[in-house]
């Protein structure tokens, strides 16, 4: 085969994709090693890149930078715009955050793209038909980390979705769905109990899907959802759902595939991207030339089809598909009696570059469209609605067991028009009228409205906090219990 410089092919006047500059992370542990083959490939291929390193992870924390990457490094990746970065290690106590979620919301990398397919019969899975992607909201949820302990034994988590952040996710999802050619989207929430969070992103979900006729679309409530993912994965296509979810259910797919050893994924926002293999660093192999690249090679198929250099990404991944198809495999996924050849990190680089310009002949060969790009409007803030404040909950620390003893408390703090509404315990009702099996823990929310159901004001909440202070009652946090256009948008307690 004979394989032409970018300078030949550009004096030829042959059409090649401009050079795009990218920042490269190599990590820790089997990082360095499956990057090197990573870019071993996408320099054979053609790639056209210019490539600046950067050091990020386990050697920049423990020299003293708590967020794991230097001022410097950011700077290189908010300049580049694109990030290739192979696994990293966060050290072991001492309150470290992983850089890889500092890095998905400080460059507003909104969407998590994973694919999930199955390499039967040269991969063992129990599901041969596998094609999914999943696509996972990135930002918020769980996941904005926001937690306090807030009596002896409660603490908290505040879950946090947004209409922007629903809105951008779902459109990632159905744009994708439309410029790959997948047939449906499915959503998974939980918003038959959670109404409020879970029930917006089902909303959006149903108010977006509409603009696209030409795409099935359906939902499902996240446990038989799952279920029937880990059962019949052939009924998906692409599926989308928030943060905490998508974490779980893609390494989920990945995994019955096959391996998680061998999915990729994409980390997208607005302005910036960041590729990455979905699993860790492994330091207890590394050095030792028997890891699998092909998680970091599929995130670097991803990259080159978002910088529009889809020949390379195409070259690349039906040459992978050739080298799996004859048998060439790393320990983690070889068997005996299917796989032909046991090879290394290095080898494994070494027999795809071979298969450049081949296809498989078993397995499906990969054909992407010409400078694929998404259609993602920015955001656009709604009018402003009508909202009312109805009510107050207040947050209360007592140790004491029986609602009532504290209901009689909580009574002093009432004025005449607002009054003590109910008490709940972990959300289930306990006054009035609860019952006495229910299990107490020392933290109680104490709802607060008006008598004859009208909006009350935040002067209200203030004379309650100051009766409570004047009592000696701990109250710990309130919420603002509002509707907005008339409509209520706050949880009734479990039971009421």
């Amino acid at each position: 085969m004979i394989t032409l410089t970018e300078s030949q092919l550009d004096k030829a006047g042959v059409d090649t994709p401009p050079r795009t500059r990218i920042a490269v992370a190599k990590g820790d542990g089997i990082g360095p090693e499956i990057m090197d083959a990573t870019l071993c490939v996408l320099h054979a291929a053609g790639a056209r890149l210019d490539i600046e390193e950067i050091e990020v992870g386990e050697s920049v924390y423990l020299a003293g930078q708590p967020s794991g990457i230097t001022k410097e490094a950011w700077e290189i990746i908010r300049q580049s715009k694109i990030l290739l970065k192979a696994p990293i290690t966060t050290p072991q106590g001492g309150g470290y955050k992983s850089l890889n979620v500092t890095m998905r919301k400080a460059l507003g990398l909104y969407a998590n793209v994973r694919p999930c397919v199955s390499l039967s019969p040269f991969v063992n899975t129990k599901h041969p038909v596998m094609d999914v992607v999943i696509i996972r909201e990135n930002e918020e949820d769980l996941y904005a980390g926001i937690e306090h302990q807030q009596t002896d034994e409660v603490v908290q988590c505040l879950k946090l979705i947004s209409r922007p952040g629903c809105e951008k996710i779902v459109r990632y999802a159905f744009e994708y769905a439309r410029q790959y050619g997948r047939k449906k989207v499915s959503c998974f929430t939980k918003d038959n109990i959670m109404k409020q969070t879970d029930g917006l992103f089902h909303r959006v979900f149903d108010e977006i899907a509409l603009e696209y006729p030409e795409i099935e679309k359906e939902h499902w409530i996240v446990d038989i959802g799952a279920a029937m993912l880990a059962d019949t994965p052939e009924k998906f296509d692409v599926i989308v759902m928030p943060n905490l979810y998508g974490d779980i259910l893609s390494d989920v797919a990945a995994q019955i595939t096959g391996s998680v050893g061998l999915a990729g994924s994409a980390n997208i926002g607005e302005t910036c991207a960041m590729f990455e293999a979905i699993h860790g660093s492994a330091p207890r192999i590394a050095g030792l030339n028997v890891a699998n690249p092909s998680g970091l090679l599929q995130a670097a198929c991803m990259m080159l089809n978002h910088i529009g250099q889809n020949s390379i990404a195409e070259k690349i991944q039906n040459a992978w598909l050739k080298t799996i198809e004859e048998g060439i495999h790393t320990p983690d996924i070889y068997q005996e009696g299917v796989s032909k050849q046991k090879v290394g990190t290095h080898e494994f680089a070494l027999a795809l570059i071979k298969n450049l310009g081949q296809k498989p002949e078993t397995l499906q060969p990969v054909a992407y469209a010409k400078g694929i790009k998404l259609n993602l409007p920015k955001y656009t803030r709604k009018p402003a609605i009508h909202k009312e404040l109805l009510g107050v909950d207040v947050f209360v620390h007592w140790s004491g067991t029986d609602p009532e003893v504290l209901a009689k408390q909580l009574q002093q703090l009432d004025a005449p028009e607002v009054k003590l509404n109910m008490v709940t315990n972990r959300g289930i009702k306990v006054w009035p009228e609860g019952f006495a099996e229910t299990f107490c823990t020392d933290h109680w929310r104490c709802r607060f409205m008006h008598v004859d159901g009208k909006a009350i004001t935040k002067q209200h909440i203030v004379e309650i906090l100051s009766k409570a202070i004047q009592l000696n009652i701990d109250t710990i946090k309130t919420e603002n219990l509002y509707a907005f256009d008339r409509k209520i948008a706050f949880s009734l307690g479990q039971g009421q």
